[in-house]
């Protein structure tokens, strides 16, 4: 997970925030982190250049972007999908 806690840092340009920083499972927007609509934008634009992954139903955004361990099982779970 600390590959795609960089990732987050890099896509978002959080140049105060180091990968430790953040927790496995501390929520990206609100009270955590305090990610914003614009800053899901960029998560999904990461998980297209970097997994080639599509989010299929943007309505899933809250759910996956929830925490940094919510991302890296929704990209497990899609990496496993056949074709």
């Amino acid at each position: 997970m600390a590959d795609l806690k960089s990732q987050i840092i890099e896509q978002l340009n959080l140049q105060e925030v180091k990968p430790e920083d953040i927790g496995d499972d501390q929520p990206l927007f609100k009270d955590g982190l305090g990610l914003d609509s614009i800053d899901a934008l960029e998560l999904i634009v990461l998980l297209q250049q970097h997994y080639s992954i599509r989010l299929a139903n943007p309505d899933q955004g809250p759910e996956i972007f929830y925490s940094v361990r919510t991302m890296a099982t929704y990209i497990t779970a899609q990496q496993k999908q056949p074709g």
